[in-house]
């Protein structure tokens, strides 16, 4: 099994109210240390002009290009559900490597204060009770869902991509959109 994000961007106003439950449920402090993030797209010129967003975090890769390049072993990923996740306590903190491997620049760092990995660990622990990742309960648009792949691409279909994102076939990403 493979434990897979859904994301419908017709759906995300830009909130950040997934940001800001992960934040807060991490015990992040205001700032740019992040383990979600939400870009906002522009395109065309006017009057016909588009707005879009795009909500993300680690991907929870199949074959996540972090893990191998990792000097310390600190980023790892469950047999059991495919859930990627780093030992904070392992990290170098400065080497970057893993920040540079991802296609998605899901391993994130603060430069100016602390320096060790912040990486999305699907709420490993709500998974393990039975629950949703934290961004997923806290979005007031339901544009995320989680769910093991089977699941999510029977409910919301194949899709893999959306604007602003483009689908590493290497990496394979356990994401899924609308």
């Amino acid at each position: 099994m493979q434990m897979t994000f859904h994301f419908n961007q017709q759906r995300c106003t830009s909130c950040y109210t997934c940001v800001v439950a992960c934040k807060d449920w991490f015990d992040i402090p205001p700032g740019p240390r992040t383990r979600r993030w939400v870009s906002t797209l522009e395109e065309g010129k006017f009057p016909d002009v588009e707005v879009s967003h795009l909500s993300l975090s680690c991907l929870h890769c199949e074959n996540p290009s972090c893990i191998s390049v990792c000097p310390s072993g600190a980023i790892k990923k469950r047999e059991s559900d495919g859930i990627v996740y780093a030992d904070r306590d392992e990290c170098l903190a400065d080497c970057g490597l893993c920040k540079e491997a991802c296609p998605y620049d899901a391993p994130r760092f603060d430069e100016e204060g602390d320096t060790t990995i912040e990486l999305c660990d699907f709420c490993v622990e709500r998974i393990d009770e039975g629950k949703k990742p934290i961004c997923v309960e806290a979005c007031p648009m339901r544009a995320l869902d989680c769910g093991p792949r089977e699941e999510m691409e029977s409910e919301y279909g194949e899709k893999k991509d959306a604007r602003g994102f483009s689908y590493v076939e290497e990496n394979r990403p356990s994401i899924v959109f609308k």
